[in-house]
């Protein structure tokens, strides 16, 4: 690995005029996503936040989350897989755009229909959508970028995303509010909770029409391998060992306590609706920002070593978010948390797909997304379990454990050890 690392002005208006050349350089695929993830961030950041209250006003408990979560993530992990190889057949556009579609109609159907058996039915179905969004991402991305702009790519977007989920997540604090008294029921009934979450459902069906613009060539049939996945993990198993185990061990601490943050400071911390509304914006935009900052950083100190650095200072704030009896010093551990935890994760994301030769991108991706939905498949249960029985205090604890072993996993296989990057084409305009 190359230890000479570039030296950058960090004078703002060099980092203003640095961040826009490279968005400039952006290609047209690529600004039509960006303007899917603009409309899709904002929509999620109400859903994600108001979903847990929705299931709950209907007299489910916290256990219930937890199986839904479950759900979700382990149909995303089964499906990795085979999905991939579909996306690699009907192109990066259409994949794009049915996960979109699946998305959309979940959310409805749970909005229209609200039970039991239409909340595992529809968790199903946005498991398909999460798993086919995520293993066309990266390689979409890889594909419509250049190496001069693709760091900065992978991080605007999801900074994007972020920024747009705190607008999400500030409007979710008040949109049960308004749409309780547009029909006279309280602010926290299932009513005003479904049809909030009615709404955000068409605004994820909005999200779809940029990406009808997109351009997107299919693979030939003799590029595409149905057990391409299998033939190169028997291949490079030490490669995708170190790729994958540091990331399916964040995301076994992070199922544990992350889904269920809204329920954790209205049960810990006694807050309204509005309140956790709030602090969530604030706390996505903290995200957003983090992400934004993070390619500059990253050219300054290295890909690996921008993950390590991060990763290991979050979790003093972890402690302090779990443990700590004050209000506001939770909060504003949790938004340095999420800032320094989640900042890393383009950075890594664009580290893995410069590692990996083209053609196997793809099936990394697949690999990469089946690691990370193996611990929200499992830990989200588990948390349920332990909070209806010992409260937040266990499922803390084993997501500090599981963060610390990975990030010392980081420093060992890439910052310790020496790993070189592939030769990448330069991508078409």
């Amino acid at each position: 690995m190359n230890n000479q690392r570039p030296k950058m002005n960090f004078n703002p208006s060099h980092l203003v005029n640095e961040y826009g050349m490279h968005i400039r350089a952006f290609k047209p695929n690529a600004r039509m996503y960006l303007l899917n993830v603009i409309i899709t961030g904002g929509v999620m950041g109400v859903f994600r936040l108001l979903f847990n209250f929705f299931v709950l006003s209907l007299g489910f408990n916290e256990a219930m989350l937890g199986n839904l979560i479950t759900t979700s993530s382990f149909v995303a992990l089964l499906a990795a897989l085979p999905l991939g190889y579909l996306a690699d057949m009907i192109g990066r556009k259409g994949s794009l755009i049915i996960s979109g579609g699946l998305l959309s109609f979940s959310i409805l159907a749970m909005a229209i229909w609200p039970s039991e058996e239409m909340f595992y039915a529809m968790n199903i179905v946005s498991g398909l959508a999460q798993s086919l969004a995520g293993v066309t991402m990266s390689p979409f991305l890889m594909e419509n970028s250049d190496e001069k702009e693709r760091t900065y790519l992978f991080s605007f977007g999801q900074g994007l995303q972020m920024t747009m989920a705190s607008v999400g997540n500030w409007v979710g604090g008040y949109l049960p509010t308004w749409m309780g008294n547009a029909q006279n029921v309280t602010a926290t009934s299932s009513t005003a909770y479904g049809n909030s979450i009615f709404i955000i459902g068409i605004g994820a069906a909005i999200a779809i029409i940029p990406l009808l613009s997109l351009a997107s060539p299919k693979l030939e049939k003799s590029q595409r391998a149905v057990f391409a996945p299998f033939q190169y993990a028997a291949k490079n198993p030490l490669l995708l060992s170190k790729l994958i185990l540091p990331m399916l061990l964040t995301s076994l601490g992070a199922g544990l306590i992350m889904p269920f943050m809204n329920v954790f400071f209205r049960v810990v911390h006694n807050q309204p609706d509005t309140v956790i509304g709030t602090l969530f914006a604030w706390g996505s935009l903290a995200m957003g920002v983090g992400l934004l900052i993070a390619p500059p950083l990253a050219e300054r100190t290295g890909k690996i070593q921008l993950v390590v650095i991060t990763q290991a200072l979050s979790i003093p704030f972890l402690i302090l978010l779990g443990f700590s009896p004050i209000v506001w010093v939770g909060a504003a551990s949790y938004y340095i948390r999420l800032s320094l935890m989640n900042m890393s994760s383009p950075v890594y994301q664009t580290f893995i797909m410069e590692h990996v030769e083209p053609s196997a991108r793809a099936t990394v991706a697949s690999l990469t997304s089946m690691a990370w939905n193996f611990g929200w498949a499992f830990s989200p249960t588990i948390s349920g379990w332990l909070q209806v029985r010992y409260g937040f205090g266990p499922p803390f604890i084993g997501t500090i454990i599981l963060y610390t072993i990975s990030v010392f996993m980081y420093w060992a296989f890439f910052w310790k050890g020496n790993i070189s990057a592939v030769t990448t084409p330069a991508a078409a305009d």
